[in-house]
């Protein structure tokens, strides 16, 4: 089940994440072999659990945030900040997003060092960031409408749900995942997915306060207080066998 877009884009410019999608994939071409080919910096901007641990490479906890390990890792992490990123900045305001951002980032970084301080493999990708922008997206926007597709074997399916099931069903497979898989093997850090998605809930709680708390929530119907956009249904093509 994979967000395409939501129903509410932001009332304004959301230049904050705009920003970081264009810092993100301008690492990422300086850091990919086939493109700057700075290996050397991808190495030594990465986050090393161990290291922090023993009080080295302290800047891998903010910089590992701007690093991917693939078009696929890069790509799928800048599609969930677009769909879930602008309308929480639209709440927080530029700098208040951002100080956000960085901080649920630094949470889920946290998280997974303490789910394994011994681990020495490179962790990267925004992530544990972009889990925070959910957890705060699912506080402030419970019944938003958010277009997913569902793959199940060879069927494709697009069709629209509202941002709580999609947000806590992701949720609970990073839950699962992490206690079945130790938290990070297969390349995956669900730990931080996790707890960036945690301290996303717990740093969006005073916006939610100031708008009202559960009075916002019926004020706006759960969703982005503003006119949200219909589109066309989408037609996916069969595939034969």
């Amino acid at each position: 089940m994979f967000p395409i877009r939501d129903h509410n884009p932001s009332e304004g410019t959301p230049y904050v994440t705009i920003g970081l999608i264009f810092v993100n994939v301008a690492m990422f071409l300086l850091t990919a072999p086939w493109g700057g080919g700075m290996d050397g910096l991808w190495e030594d901007l990465a986050l090393y659990p161990v290291a922090v641990v023993n009080g080295s490479h302290l800047h891998g906890l903010v910089t590992h945030m701007f690093l991917h390990a693939g078009l696929m890792h890069l790509g799928g992490n800048m599609l969930f900040l677009w769909i879930f990123g602008d309308n929480l900045e639209d709440q927080m305001g530029h700098l208040g997003f951002l100080v956000f951002y960085l901080c649920c980032g630094l949470a889920a970084a946290g998280f997974q060092i303490l789910a394994n301080p011994a681990e020495g493999v490179p962790m990267v990708g925004a992530s544990g960031a972009i889990a925070g922008v959910m957890g705060g997206y699912l506080l402030l926007f419970p019944k938003a409408r958010v277009d997913v597709i569902a793959i199940i074997v060879i069927l494709v399916k697009v069709f629209t749900i509202p941002a709580w099931v999609m947000l806590a069903v992701w949720f609970a497979v990073q839950l699962f995942s992490g206690y079945a898989m130790h938290g990070g093997e297969a390349g995956i850090a669900y730990w931080a997915h996790a707890g960036g998605f945690a301290a996303g809930l717990v740093l969006t709680g005073p916006v939610f306060l100031r708008r009202g708390g559960r009075a916002f929530w019926l004020r706006t119907s759960g969703k982005p207080p503003h006119l949200p956009l219909d589109y066309a249904p989408t037609r996916i093509p069969p595939v034969r066998r």
